[in-house]
């Protein structure tokens, strides 16, 4: 039943219109394209979260990029940041591939459920409050409806309180590698964004990075 509803409600992200704003930024990308993408057709929608309907790993982003998730209609799909995800995904046995370019290259999630605090790529990486409350009620549906979920990451600040909030929890201070057990016995654990901001700058390394899979790894599989 909450597989169903699942696609249901993703159905009806993707046809999503209450932010004027991303709803015109997302679309004028989309018709402007970057040059190295200016013979495929961007997806320019809402882009629905994806993965395993039963998965105990909950991964909750920032939202679809430009050129990346708003060109391809999945997340963390043909960009840096997804570089680094599914290598990862890959690595600690939540994904079937290492790479993703796009929605038919047959990569599949096992036991991982990849969402985002705000679902249209916005302007400058940067949603505003009140688009990431209108996108609210999606991420609290979906986390409802995966009732397996044991740990979520957390992929930046925002997202971190995006998942928060949506569970109507306490905010507390985001931190790279913070562990807390939540009111409903749920493992969050937080990292810096796989951005090209963090992984240039050495804000984000890749042993950081594995350390967090590490951890979320043990979390899954301990009794």
């Amino acid at each position: 039943m909450s597989a169903r509803a699942l696609i249901v409600l993703e159905q009806r992200v993707t046809h999503c219109t209450r932010c004027p704003r991303l709803v015109a930024f997302r679309q004028r990308i989309a018709r402007e394209k970057r040059r190295a993408y200016a013979a495929e057709e961007y997806w320019g929608r809402p882009v629905p979260a994806f993965g395993d309907p039963h998965a105990r790993l909950v991964l909750v982003g920032l939202a679809p990029g430009a050129h990346g998730s708003n060109r391809t209609g999945r997340m963390f799909t043909g960009d840096a940041s997804g570089d680094w995800l599914y290598a990862a995904l890959y690595r600690y046995g939540f994904a079937s591939q290492p790479t993703a370019t796009s929605r038919w290259d047959g990569l599949t999630l096992s036991d991982c459920w990849i969402t985002a605090a705000a679902r249209c790529a916005p302007p400058g990486n940067k949603p505003t409050p009140q688009e990431l409350a209108n996108c609210r009620p999606y991420l609290a549906r979906e986390l409802a409806l995966l009732t397996r979920r044991r740990v979520v990451l957390a992929l930046g600040r925002v997202g971190h309180d995006a998942f928060l909030k949506a569970m109507g929890w306490r905010v507390p201070r985001f931190g790279h590698g913070a562990v807390t057990r939540l009111p409903d016995g749920t493992w969050l654990v937080a990292s810096y964004h796989p951005s090209r901001q963090n992984t240039n700058t050495g804000t984000l390394t890749r042993a950081m990075w594995h350390a967090v899979f590490r951890r979320v790894r043990a979390l899954i599989d301990s009794p």
